[in-house]
């Protein structure tokens, strides 16, 4: 896309540069115009009838012409430039309006990521905490089965004591 607006760029820089030369030969030939109606009114004074006047009027008329047809080139040439200048901002618009969407939504996808690492510590922490909170548990339970087995093997003794005693009274 850079390298569109890069060479559109070059485009518009191209004509301008053709257009500016157009316009510094418009005035030269202005300028050479209004020396042959100079030249042509003195001959006109002097000479009204001669041949050069007929030759110089000729010359006239066909910087005349040329004249015409330069402005005209100008103008089509101004027009086309003036396109370019519309279609380069255009693209330029387009192209920041994208570039600030972009940068939008990476930095709604950054909060978003964000917050999920909030959440994954939070679960990560929870998770430690329940698995103490259940390693606590167990060791309980494995020091009440103990006393449980403990007490089971006394009261067995004794009621093994007890029988023996029955078995001798």
């Amino acid at each position: 896309m850079e390298a569109g607006f890069s060479e559109m760029r070059n485009e518009l820089q191209s004509r301008d540069a053709i257009w500016r030369r157009m316009q510094l030969e418009c005035q030269q030939l202005h300028t050479e115009l209004l020396k042959i109606r100079e030249y042509k009114d003195m001959q006109e004074i002097q000479i009204k009838h001669q041949s050069p006047c007929v030759q110089l009027t000729e010359q006239l008329e066909n910087k005349n012409a040329e004249l015409l047809l330069l402005a005209q080139s100008q103008e089509h040439q101004r027009e086309e430039l003036n396109t370019i200048r519309n279609h380069v901002y255009r693209e330029e618009q387009s192209h920041c309006s994208e570039q600030e969407r972009m940068k939008t939504e990476i930095s709604d996808l950054t909060e978003e990521l964000h917050q999920k690492e909030i959440t994954i510590a939070t679960i990560m922490e929870k998770a430690s905490l329940l698995e103490r909170q259940l390693k606590m548990e167990l060791e309980i339970k494995d020091k009440l089965l103990a006393k449980q087995q403990l007490l089971d093997f006394r009261y067995k003794v004794i009621k093994s004591e007890n029988m023996h005693l029955k078995e001798m009274v």
